[in-house]
């Protein structure tokens, strides 16, 4: 028997794994977390390299996140350990449309999250704007029903609730014949929630993006941002917090395959190897994938998409107009959101302060061509369009960095049931924790890597006899958004009974 055998071995200390291990330690068993990277905790959420400007130091992580209202179990875990920060809640967000008859722009956020009409009718707020309005022709007129139509569907379908991958329907085949502005504008959203474009979205995945984030509360659609970057707000005092419940996260260990034995589960490492009772497998979906594949020679296991994107940072030694803090381009434009960091961020904050400078942050997430361009032309591309948008700045650009960020963003969606793997597996002691994980939890990224690390240390505790952690419920849908998902899920029934009859 080896010397040292743990309670779980987690593999990956991103949001998921860490989550697992701070439930596990704090039941008192004892984990340990592996982590393949030297030097980041945090995965998606971590800190990445500094960048001097001017002689300023920025340090760079993956991209900016939202703490959307939302993320209920996410934001419960911090503030339980008083780790939650202040967070700065977003003002606004701008739509920045570019066709061949120039650019537009409108702002869209408040309406959305505090509009007059209630849900799902609260995106017709927009319509009583005419900035709004000035981006959309009569063609966009008379495509309005096929997006309320897309809208109600989501009231009545599931995906994530129902088990329902909806396999062979894509976001694109549903939009392709929309007005431009009109499909513009929803792509532009997809890309928001999703990370990528219309043709490679899954239609189960946006409608319950379009759930969880805004179709049945107006609420849902409020978000925040960190006060400073992913690392030193929410990572590293999580992290710290675990060590101090004693356990260890141990850097730099690239896990390699498992195998077991006894009930004994064997973690393989470069020349070492870690011995647990449980496994808790936390990383991206790629790497799931590859793992599984080797230890279990199982090659048919369904995994979604693991995406890679690209982030734009510009800095100015002028400040733009004064308007919204981020947004989205869309139409002809190779960028999607952005963010202006000395607006969110106290360093940029700082930085502005002092120098009356300004930075952008802007993402792009393909299509493929788009991302394999080589960094100068994708940055003079991405230039070239941010002065359309900011025409202002033109000429006050004093610094410019492209960060490629590897393939491990997921893009929701749900394969067969049982091939796509869950928190429970095929083998007795081995669990799953991340935003790619089958579950019917409603919800996305942060607070679906949080919410089935919960789950799979409830999986852990469970068969040591311990009592598990109760999840935070998600609220439930506005009277009207309710009544009439009630209503359809009752005629979706009705039809099915028929079929059988």
């Amino acid at each position: 028997m080896p010397e040292e055998i743990f309670d779980a071995v987690i593999i990956g200390a991103g949001l998921a794994g860490l989550s697992a291990a701070l439930h596990l330690a704090e039941r008192g068993l004892r984990p340990v977390v592996l982590e393949a990277e030297p030097t980041c905790l945090g995965g998606r959420f971590s800190a990445k390299d500094e960048v001097m400007v001017n002689g300023w130091t920025f340090r760079l992580e993956h991209g900016v996140h939202g703490i959307w209202s939302s993320y209920r179990n996410l934001q419960a875990m911090l503030a339980r350990h008083n780790l939650r920060p202040v967070f700065v809640p977003a003002q606004e967000e701008l739509w920045i449309y570019r066709d061949s008859a120039g650019v537009r722009s409108a702002a869209v956020g408040t309406a959305i999250r505090h509009s007059r009409f209630p849900a799902p009718l609260h995106y017709l707020q927009l319509f009583l704007r005419p900035s709004f309005l000035l981006t959309i022709d009569v063609r966009d007129w008379l495509k309005l029903f096929h997006a309320w139509a897309i809208l109600i569907m989501t009231l009545g379908v599931d995906p994530f609730g129902e088990d329902q991958p909806m396999e062979g329907h894509m976001l694109g085949d549903y939009i392709r014949d929309w007005s431009p502005a009109l499909r513009a504008f929803f792509t532009g959203l997809a890309r928001n929630g999703l990370s990528t474009h219309a043709g490679e979205i899954p239609m189960a995945g946006f409608l319950a993006f379009l759930r969880f984030y805004t179709t049945l509360r107006r609420d849902a659609w409020a978000f925040s941002y960190l006060p400073e970057d992913s690392g030193t707000s929410i990572i590293e005092p999580l992290a710290e917090r675990i060590r101090q419940l004693g356990v260890q996260i141990l850097m730099g260990k690239h896990v390699t395959r498992f195998t077991c034995e006894d009930s004994i589960w064997r973690a393989d490492c470069e020349g070492e190897a870690f011995h647990g009772k449980n496994i808790i497998l936390a990383v991206d979906s790629a790497s799931a994938k590859a793992l599984i594949a080797k230890s279990f020679d199982r090659t048919d296991l369904y995994f979604p998409r693991s995406l890679s994107n690209a982030i734009v940072r510009l800095w100015f030694d002028q400040s733009p107009k004064p308007g919204p803090e981020g947004g989205m381009f869309t139409g002809n434009f190779v960028m999607h959101n952005f963010f202006w960091l000395e607006r969110i961020y106290a360093p940029y904050r700082k930085w502005h302060r002092e120098t009356g400078g300004s930075a952008i942050e802007v993402h792009i997430y393909g299509p493929d061509d788009k991302l394999k361009q080589p960094d100068a032309l994708l940055l003079a591309e991405v230039i070239s369009g941010f002065y359309r948008g900011y025409p202002e700045l033109r000429g006050h650009l004093i610094f410019q960095h492209l960060q490629r960020n590897r393939a491990v963003h997921t893009l929701p969606s749900l394969g067969p049931r049982e091939l796509h793997p869950g928190i429970q597996t095929d083998w007795p002691g081995f669990f799953c924790a991340g935003d790619w994980v089958r579950d019917s939890l409603p919800s996305f990224f942060l607070e679906r890597a949080c919410g089935t690390g919960i789950k799979a240390a409830n999986s852990v505790l469970k068969s040591q006899g311990l009592e598990p952690w109760p999840l935070m419920d998600y609220l439930p849908p506005e009277p009207l958004a309710g009544w009439i998902e009630k209503r359809m899920w009752q005629g979706r029934k009705y039809r099915r009974g028929k079929k059988h009859v």
